[in-house]
């Protein structure tokens, strides 16, 4: 036996046509209420079944031809049907359902019509007035909601919800202050209400909190002060001169000279260097360097390579024993430092004086059979310019 697969819609028509309206004998061919369904489509019918109230699926106000939804304009005047606390308190009773169930902004406007009443019950009104403010502090609304806690207590002082919910609104915006002195009112009313009284010691933790944030803010910013103040007199006491480059290389803006001790301006000064090696128009960059080591000390570590560096011809006369460092001076000449020499005696020297470049060390390094050639290339002029680049 062949069995045939009825589709969904097939099965819509079918019901609709076994439970279709069939006249008797002398009776009219459809109800006088229906008659406008006559040789329309199930998708008509249903469609034109959508604008009465109680069937609909969604909101449709019009009649179908861009007119008024005369049923759904007369059961919305029904919510307006009474006497003015009646009507306060139906909105009311449906605000709290929306609230039940979470639908929060359905509930306030539910609550800011039946406050659009403006019924003489006043139980009503605190309650209207009250219960926004609890679906306002929900939506983070905390302005709307402590507003509405206000006018809920010029009705009834002794309203402790509104207390409450207006402490919780502050607490929420850091106004920890006018939290505490409506809370401490709310329990003037009600001693033993707990939620105010843990809420009210959550605000007092918080406080603590932030105070004790502040406290570290302002010591870590006063240490600071003091490390900057003990750094700069120890650049004095050493006569280190400093130049400032309009562009400083950005390897210097993320390391800093500072003191081995930093509230210690005799301690050592540990200073970023920046090793350049002019004949090959390389660079290395060393992030610590301490003003009592010497360049031998920086070499050895840096000419720890592997041997395969050293294989290739602009790099065959590198090794720290053939390499000889110079150091650029106030007026913009060159003096050769002994590698064995504390890094200390040539930028404290009262002499040919070598600056700090953006607080860091700038050494030159070339091999002895280059260097004769390069200090000839060497230009004051040029150097000087260089620093306004």
């Amino acid at each position: 036996m062949k069995i045939e697969e009825v589709s969904a819609e097939d099965k819509i028509i079918s019901e609709w046509e076994r439970r279709r309206y069939r006249p008797k004998p002398g009776e009219p061919e459809l109800p006088p209420q229906l008659s406008g369904f006559a040789n329309k489509s199930t998708d008509e019918v249903l469609k034109e079944i959508n604008r009465l109230p109680f069937f609909m699926t969604e909101l449709d106000e019009t009649d179908g031809e861009g007119g008024q939804n005369e049923s759904l304009e007369a059961l919305k005047s029904l919510a307006y049907d009474g006497e003015p606390h009646e009507i306060a308190a139906n909105f009311k009773n449906q605000g709290n359902e929306c609230y039940k169930a979470k639908r929060y902004k359905d509930a306030v406007q539910f609550y800011t019509q039946g406050i659009e009443i403006e019924c003489k019950d006043d139980q009503i009104n605190t309650a209207l007035l009250i219960n926004r403010a609890a679906c306002n502090l929900e939506l983070k609304n905390y302005r709307m909601c402590i507003e509405d806690c206000k006018k809920a207590l010029l009705i009834d002082e002794n309203n402790v919800k509104a207390c409450y919910r207006a402490g919780r609104a502050f607490f929420a915006v850091n106004r920890y202050q006018e939290a505490k002195e409506i809370l401490r009112y709310g329990l003037t009313k009600d001693p033993e209400n707990q939620p105010m009284k843990d809420t009210f010691k959550n605000i007092e933790e918080k406080e603590q909190q932030v105070k004790a944030a502040i406290e570290r803010k302002e010591e870590k910013a006063a240490r600071k002060k003091e490390e900057e103040r003990t750094l700069d007199k120890a650049i004095e006491l050493r006569r280190i001169k400093i130049l400032k480059s309009p562009r400083p290389p950005a390897l210097l803006e993320d390391t800093k000279m500072k003191l081995e001790d930093p509230l210690d301006m005799e301690s050592q000064l540990i200073l970023p260097a920046m090793i350049l090696y002019p004949t090959t128009d390389e660079f290395d960059f060393v992030a610590e360097v301490s003003e009592s080591s010497a360049p031998i000390d920086v070499l050895t570590l840096l000419m720890d390579r592997p041997a395969e560096w050293f294989d290739d011809p602009k790099h065959e006369n590198f090794s720290v024993k053939n390499l000889e460092c110079y150091m650029e001076t106030l007026s913009g000449g060159l003096i050769k430092v002994g590698k064995k020499t504390p890094i200390a005696n040539a930028i404290m020297a009262d002499g040919a004086k070598a600056p700090l470049f953006d607080n860091g060390l700038r050494l030159y390094v070339v091999p002895k059979q280059e260097s004769s050639e390069w200090i000839k290339t060497w230009s004051k002029e040029a150097a000087l310019a260089k620093r306004q680049l």
